[in-house]
Parts: C-alpha cells; sequence; structure tokens
C-alpha cells in the first residue's frame, strides 16, 4: 500500500509574511495537512490493493469506484492531502502580480480580462458558507478553465476538473491574523501567488 506522508513546504513559514504569517503556515502545515496525511493513510487501509496503490489524483478523479463505506474519508482526507499540496505551491515570496502565457491567454478567453477573473474569483470565494475553497481549473471536455467553489476538502478532480489554482478559506488558513476578515485575507492572498507553476500546472494538463 502507498503510504503517503507529510510533504516538505518549499519556502521557510515566514516566507510569504506579511501576507500569511508564519504561525498560521506552521499549525496549518504541521497541524491540519498532518492531520488529513494520517485520515488518508487509515482511510486507504481498508481498500483494495488497486485502489490503495493508484496514484491519488486518479483515485479522486475515479471516488465512484471507492466503495461507499470509505468514500466520504477518502473524499475528505484524500482531498485535503492533495488540495494542500497544490496549495502550497500554489504561492512563493515576492509572488502575485499577472499571469502570462497560456494562463495569461486562457483566463481572458473566459472571462473576459484578468480582472474580471480576479474579481469573481474573490469575491465568490470569499462567500462560501463555512469551508471550503475557491478553484481556478482546466476542464479536459471543454478545453477551458473554469472557475468553481467547493465545499470542505471535496477536490475538483471529483468532477473531472484539473486543479489549478486553489484558496482555501477555512478559518484555520486565516483566522489568527485576520480573525473574521476573510476577504481581507482573500485580498492579501493575491500578493503571494506563483503564476509560474500556474502555468506549469496548465500546461501540463494540455
Amino acid at each position: 500500500m502507498v503510504k503517503y506522508e507529510l510533504p516538505k513546504l518549499p519556502y521557510a513559514y515566514d516566507a510569504l509574511e506579511p501576507n500569511i504569517d508564519a504561525k498560521t503556515m506552521e499549525i496549518h502545515h504541521t497541524k491540519h495537512h498532518q492531520a488529513y496525511t494520517n485520515g488518508l493513510n487509515t482511510a486507504l487501509e481498508g481498500l483494495s490493493s488497486e485502489l490503495q496503490n493508484m496514484e491519488l489524483t486518479k483515485l479522486l478523479s475515479a471516488i465512484e469506484k471507492v466503495p461507499e463505506s470509505a468514500r466520504g474519508a477518502i473524499n475528505f482526507h484524500g482531498g485535503g492531502y492533495d488540495n494542500h499540496t497544490l496549495f502550497w505551491n500554489n504561492m512563493k515570496a515576492n509572488g502575485g502580480g499577472t499571469p502570462g502565457g497560456r494562463v495569461d491567454d486562457a483566463i481572458k478567453s473566459v472571462f473576459g480580462s484578468f480582472d474580471a477573473f480576479k474579481e469573481k474569483f474573490a469575491k465568490d470565494t470569499t462567500a462560501i458558507q463555512g469551508s471550503g475553497w475557491g478553484w481556478l481549473t482546466y476542464n479536459p471536455k471543454s478545453n477551458k478553465v473554469e472557475f468553481i467553489t467547493m465545499p470542505n476538502q471535496t477536490s475538483p478532480r471529483t468532477k473531472g476538473l484539473v486543479p489549478l489554482l486553489g484558496l482555501d478559506v477555512w478559518e484555520h488558513a486565516y483566522y489568527l491574523k485576520y480573525q473574521n476578515r476573510r476577504a481581507d485575507y482573500v485580498t492579501a492572498w493575491w500578493n503571494v501567488v506563483n503564476w509560474d507553476e500556474i502555468e506549469k500546472r496548465l500546461s501540463k494538463a494540455k
């Protein structure tokens, strides 16, 4: 059986200051992501060897193949593991700005402009009730990017979409610094987006 381990961050906990504080990053990574890692490994133990050894991204994309008794746990912990692995790499010190290349073209072809996309992403992600994520995804069927919000830790992969850029708006992602000011957190987060990574993901997805 594949046994998942907590991935290391590609930067120090304080690298995203002042937009995301070091203590939040440390707790988010070592406590929350670790919990999803542990939960995923436990959930996998009850599955067939075929499913146990399936790449997580493929398992999430074929979530209907997981027995109903374990599907919720795989969806939650597997989604949480994958979402956070993507999330850390979505960001970098001195990030932000605007995308270029394929990402810029893809966004403009669907949303009209980057500013229009950014406004929709920020507005709809801020408005999520409870916990969840806002995502820029790629739809292989339409060959276009899409914006979608997902509840809790459910991955866009479960809907046949390839996650490109995701923003975690669970309270543990921002509450130490921003308290109930989720909109301020979303605004600050744009300053650390790693567009080079998003470009790589889109190129790979296509």
